[in-house]
């Protein structure tokens, strides 16, 4: 059975990276003959200017269809002012909700020949490689009940929000944890703030009951603030971090900033039948949209990790992978990891990157 991508190229330079990862998808699909379904729709800000709604029920009802999705990236300012139920966001959070993709995948590397680009010292960035976990549809994202209120007693505003997490929702988000560690060094931090919160007392506990069917990973926890700085000052003492949806959101945006450019990080979000839907970390930048300068290796690697999760083409990741490094290891850079003027437009990346396939080939 073929299967199936749905490509939602999104806002701002959303659409520009993921022209670049269609055109290498396309190649690799007419050169290893893997005979794709590839579809593409709008999301976010454009979809809701063309029908009126930032997530139609058209493209729910072909994700749920679709073996990966591709999402470029949503929003920006002309539509700030949009109601929130029709804030390009939505998007990104309804195809999360709907899909049930309850497990983010952010891996955080640097090249060695990007080291200077970073804002940290080469001796405590060089050779970085984690992997960040994040539960994605439970937490106060999405807990009930939620609002802004007016309390006429006391004549002024208020807002509140609520945190929730089930015991199932943390177990099967421990165990993508444990056994994504199980692959690497056998290591995985707990984040959470279990010293304030008896959301992450109980989420503390429910990982310790689940780390007794993993004794071969060593299991450590962190408070959120203290791991946040750790991330700064000496983020190789990580492997795996899992966590909840928000202290998640934000280690694994501090993560993505060690690259040297968070143009360089792909993610995944992932179902429990490894439908996933996968997508760059970075946003939609409207203020570089249209210039030619984003960097779209982000977009790519994010294909190859639907080659590797959701598409049963794990070497074919391998392979993808492996051109991207070689990429930069010739020299080759996008404005964002560069100083001079000497670099590589968007819109060139892609054929330099199958040009180096092309001489992995013929090897």
């Amino acid at each position: 059975m073929n299967k199936s991508i749905l490509v939602l190229p999104g806002d701002g330079i959303g659409q520009e990276v993921t022209e670049s990862a269609l055109t290498i998808l396309y190649e690799l699909d007419r050169r290893y003959n893997l005979n794709l379904d590839v579809s593409i729709m709008d999301v976010g800000g454009t979809s809701y200017e063309q029908h009126g709604s930032p997530l139609t029920d058209e493209v729910i009802n072909k994700a749920k269809k679709s073996d990966a999705i591709l999402f470029g990236a949503v929003g920006g300012p002309q539509w700030d002012n949009l109601p929130w139920n029709k804030r390009p966001e939505q998007a990104l959070l309804g195809l999360r909700k709907e899909l049930e993709l309850f497990a983010n995948l952010r891996p955080a590397f640097l090249f060695k020949e990007l080291a200077a680009a970073s804002t940290l010292k080469t001796e405590v960035i060089a050779d970085l490689d984690l992997l960040i976990v994040r539960e994605l549809t439970g937490g106060v994202y999405f807990g009930e009940p939620r609002g802004i209120e007016k309390d006429v007693v006391n004549n002024q505003g208020y807002a509140y929000n609520t945190m929730i997490y089930y015991e199932n929702e943390i177990k099967r988000i421990a165990k993508i944890g444990f056994e994504a560690a199980q692959k690497r060094n056998k290591k995985l931090c707990s984040v959470d703030k279990a010293n304030v919160l008896e959301v992450s007392k109980f989420w503390r506990e429910i990982v310790e009951e689940v780390s007794n069917d993993y004794p071969d990973v060593k299991l450590t926890h962190q408070l959120a603030d203290n791991a946040a700085m750790q991330l700064v000052i000496n983020p190789k003492q990580f492997d795996v971090i899992v966590s909840s949806n928000l202290f998640g959101d934000i280690l694994s945006d501090i993560a993505a900033t060690l690259s040297g450019s968070i143009g360089m990080l792909p993610s995944a979000s992932l179902n429990s039948s490894s439908q996933g839907m996968y997508e760059p970390c970075h946003g939609s930048a409207p203020d570089i949209a249209h210039l030619n300068v984003a960097n779209p290796i982000a977009m790519i690697l994010s294909l190859s990790m639907a080659f590797k999760y959701s598409l049963e083409l794990p070497q074919l990741a391998e392979q993808l992978d492996n051109c991207v490094r070689q990429f930069i290891s010739k020299g080759y850079r996008t404005k964002d990891l560069t100083d001079d003027d000497n670099f590589i437009y968007t819109n060139k990346v892609a054929s330099k990157i199958l040009d180096i396939l092309d001489e992995f080939e013929n090897d």
